[in-house]
């Protein structure tokens, strides 16, 4: 069988449950405040706006890569126009805003 004697002083024991006592205090009002519903829902909104921005940040990314490949077609390393580009896509361009014109129109007729 194990040794259950205990050489502490009853003061010692007292001294030990006081503390014991203090430490579970704390810890119940730790517990208290993590289940409390202003800390449930803080930490709800806190991990949502988390997921919003890695989601914004990856599709910033995404876009910023869109543009910048878009850019490489329509300028060269110097940085000038590719005309040879720029004018078919400016031309189509500005056909597909005279078709959404003369469409407008014809439905006012």
């Amino acid at each position: 069988m194990a040794d259950t004697a205990d050489s502490r002083t009853p003061a010692q024991i007292e001294a030990d449950i006081k503390r014991r006592r203090e430490v579970l205090a704390e810890t119940l009002d730790e517990i208290g405040a993590r289940v409390h519903p202003k800390t449930i829902v803080g930490d709800a909104k806190a991990k949502v706006a988390s997921h919003v921005d890695h989601t914004v940040g990856r599709a910033y990314v995404q876009v910023n890569r869109v543009v910048s490949e878009v850019r490489a077609q329509f300028v060269d390393e110097d940085g000038a126009p590719r005309l040879e580009r720029v004018v078919p896509v400016a031309l189509v361009a500005v056909g597909l805003v005279g078709l959404l014109a003369l469409s407008v129109r014809r439905r006012r007729d």
